[in-house]
């Protein structure tokens, strides 16, 4: 039984300690239904009031909602603010 306690013990910390994001990958954070951070990203595709899209290395990120502004924009980041309904991911094929 102390095996298994112990294995238990040790499957619930790895799950509680958050994953570092992987150098040169997307990261998308969402804070509150107003604002969409996007970094290393590798540019906007689509830009309106009501979507965006924002390329990343395996697809793209739709981010859809009302009076949605591109509030800045940098090589390595990308916010997006207004009201938020969703935020979708649009994998190419084969990536």
């Amino acid at each position: 039984m102390g095996n298994s306690r112990n294995w238990r013990e040790q499957l619930r910390e790895h799950m509680a300690r958050s994953p570092e994001p992987v150098p040169g990958m997307p990261l998308v954070e969402i804070a509150g239904q107003g604002r969409v951070l996007i970094e290393n990203h590798r540019g906007v595709c689509c830009c309106g009031r009501e979507q965006m899209r924002i390329r990343v290395s395996y697809g793209e990120i739709a981010v859809s909602g009302h009076r949605l502004e591109l509030a800045r924009m940098s090589r390595e980041a990308v916010v997006i603010t207004g009201r938020i309904d969703s935020v979708t991911l649009h994998r190419e094929v084969g990536k």
